[in-house]
């Protein structure tokens, strides 16, 4: 092993001790982060209702739109 292998063994074994003995942050989260994290989840299940919409409304627009031509030709 050379010397620069052993000096990266060296570096990771110390950063995985250093990430087991880390302790809590014991940090402040705002209610922002909150209001954001749940405006964040409605906007998701927003985008995909609207996506489901949006595949189902367009065919059954064309079929309506399809049906409606072929009635006034028939007239």
């Amino acid at each position: 092993m050379t010397d620069s292998g052993r000096l990266a063994l060296v570096i990771a074994v110390i950063a995985a001790y250093m990430s087991l003995i880390a302790g809590p942050a014991m940090s402040y989260i705002g209610p922002g982060a909150g209001l954001t994290a749940i405006g964040t989840v409605l906007a998701l299940i927003g985008a995909v209702v609207l996506a489901i919409f949006g595949f189902v409304w367009y065919p059954i627009k064309r079929y309506m739109r399809k049906r409606r031509q072929s009635r006034t030709k028939a007239k």
